[in-house]
């Protein structure tokens, strides 16, 4: 397992690891997108990946990376959805028992993804403290390796090979890329493929504002809380771990916070003029860009949409926030 954080030749040796397993997803532009913007997007749809998320990418780098000792007793994670379905995917891949630790208000489309890659889901309440001890009962019970959903640095070596490909194939120098963050797993990777494959490309993030530990942290330089929790973009309710942090602090330039509506507006976008089933979560790169548009005028900008994993009984379009 790595020990130090990954450097462009670890980025392209999990590139090359999990490319037989992963969608090259394809950068797509929108002149729509464009004229409301003021700017040049090129857009990344991870939505599009294996397992509808970015998350295949960390998920199989980590457990590709493990030694067969490692997966002699199955892996177990925690998560609320898309790195659930990335172990559990990358699990069945090897031949490995995945445990799966799921907050119970998950969504369904999530908890049933994990069920049909035939991992075993223990579901807890939705904190931090509950996901983190009902790991380590698995890891007594079953001596199951854990993988950490993005405090890990296989992890983010395998998150940083979305920006690697979207940096290859964007056709023109990006002067931002804006990813979303939760727990800091793409964010971070984000940052380290724009010092390593583009240096001048500045990373900014998106952080809904009913979960905006991650700005705090990369003010005062030490993991916060958010204030409060609530917003609609369930994958990002993680705070940053302590690997991700001084990466986020070292190789991003900003991070913009954005209501639940500016979200659900930028989905809307993306589901009428793009025609991407693009989650809540997903949508928080874009909103962050619309929101500070006058900033980026004329400028060509990376948009990572990091997953498609929406609960279709329950689209915000239409509803009051």
């Amino acid at each position: 397992m790595l020990q130090n954080v990954p450097t462009r030749q670890t980025i392209e040796a999990a590139h090359m690891l999990i490319a037989p397993y992963i969608h090259r997803t394809p950068v797509l532009t929108s002149a729509f997108l464009n004229n409301l913007s003021g700017t040049n997007l090129y857009f990344k749809p991870e939505n599009l990946q294996k397992i509808g998320a970015f998350k295949a990418r960390g998920g199989l780098n980590a457990i590709l990376s493990l030694t067969k000792e490692q997966l002699r007793n199955g892996v177990t994670t925690h998560s609320s959805g898309n790195h659930a379905q990335a172990i559990a995917f990358a699990a069945a891949k090897v031949g490995a028992k995945a445990y799966i630790v799921m907050p119970e208000n998950s969504p369904q489309v999530k908890i049933s993804a994990v069920k049909d890659y035939g991992a075993e889901i223990i579901f807890c309440m939705n904190t931090p403290e509950e996901r983190e001890r009902n790991v380590q009962e698995v890891i007594a019970r079953t001596g199951a390796t854990f993988i950490h959903p993005f405090n890990n640095y296989e992890v983010i070596a395998g998150q940083a090979t979305a920006a690697a490909e979207l940096i290859s194939d964007a056709g023109v120098r990006l002067d931002a890329i804006f990813a979303p963050v939760g727990g800091g797993g793409l964010l971070s990777g984000t940052g380290l493929s724009a010092h390593y494959f583009s240096p001048g490309t500045r990373v900014y993030a998106g952080e809904p504002e009913g979960a905006a530990d991650a700005v705090l942290s990369f003010r005062s330089g030490k993991i916060e809380r958010a204030p409060y929790v609530k917003t609609i973009a369930d994958g990002l309710l993680t705070y940053l771990g302590d690997k991700t942090l001084p990466l986020i602090r070292e190789h991003v330039a900003d991070i913009f916070t954005v209501s639940d509506t500016e979200i659900i507006a930028a989905m809307q976008y993306l589901w009428e003029r793009m025609k991407l089933v693009v989650e809540p979560s997903g949508a928080v790169a874009l909103a962050a860009l619309l929101k500070n548009r006058e900033a980026f005028t004329g400028k060509n900008v990376g948009i990572i949409l990091s997953g498609g994993n929406v609960d279709l009984a329950r689209l915000p379009f239409g509803k009051e926030v």
